[in-house]
């Protein structure tokens, strides 16, 4: 799952981002408004925490904008103001929670993961491909009924190749959905971890779920022709 932190305070920033990346998600951060609001414009984030009092770009004006567009990302708001009027305003521009400055970390995280359960409550959280089970929200995969372990790259590889299932997924594609934000990534990081999924969930005499389209990227599926 994919977070964004936009928060120009640096030291409360990389704190939400090391805090939120070794909770397992992938993070990436923006100091000001106008650098948060073309980020979470053009990316795909399942939640944004999103600090209101920004320079450049306020937090609500961007809250606006993103709801504007139709974004379904959940946003957290953050803000220094407690009083009834400002959470109201926030809610009714389209906030999915609110919390006031200082919080604890663990309440943050708290309420990162009851959004997601409420966002994937509208559709299954897990997604089946044949008898692969990818469970979204808990993190958890199964080949016919046994428990695979991943490391988190291999599984925000093989979730995102999931929720694209039967399409062909490119692998620029997969560099910016998955492993950009990795400083130490390598250009063949792509294929590495292709070959890495292959071998957990590809056991001898399964079925093949993971299909190469040679000069255009791969495809998770049951049957591809």
């Amino acid at each position: 799952m994919r977070v964004l932190v936009v928060e120009d305070y640096e030291p409360v920033r990389s704190a939400l981002a090391q805090g939120l990346s070794e909770a397992d998600y992938e993070v990436e951060m923006a100091g000001d408004g106008e650098t948060g609001e073309w980020m979470a414009l053009s990316g795909s984030f399942d939640v944004i925490v999103l600090d209101l009092m920004l320079p450049k770009q306020d937090g609500l004006s961007i809250l606006q904008k993103l709801r504007g567009q139709g974004s379904d990302s959940q946003v957290i708001a953050l803000t220094a103001k407690d009083t009834i009027e400002d959470r109201i305003h926030g809610l009714d521009l389209g906030a999915d929670d609110y919390l006031t400055k200082p919080f604890d970390f663990g309440e943050l995280l708290a309420r990162v993961r009851a959004l997601l359960r409420r966002k994937y409550q509208e559709h299954n959280p897990v997604i089946t491909i044949a008898d692969l089970a990818v469970d979204t929200v808990r993190r958890r995969v199964e080949r016919a009924g046994r428990a695979i372990e991943l490391t988190a790259r291999e599984y925000a590889l093989l979730e995102y190749l999931a929720m694209r299932v039967g399409e062909v997924v490119t692998r620029s594609d997969i560099w910016d959905h998955v492993y950009s934000f990795y400083d130490d990534a390598q250009s063949n990081v792509v294929d590495v971890y292709i070959g890495y999924l292959r071998r957990k969930i590809e056991s001898p005499g399964l079925p093949k779920l993971i299909h190469t389209r040679r000069g255009h990227g791969y495809v998770l599926g049951e049957i591809v022709t």
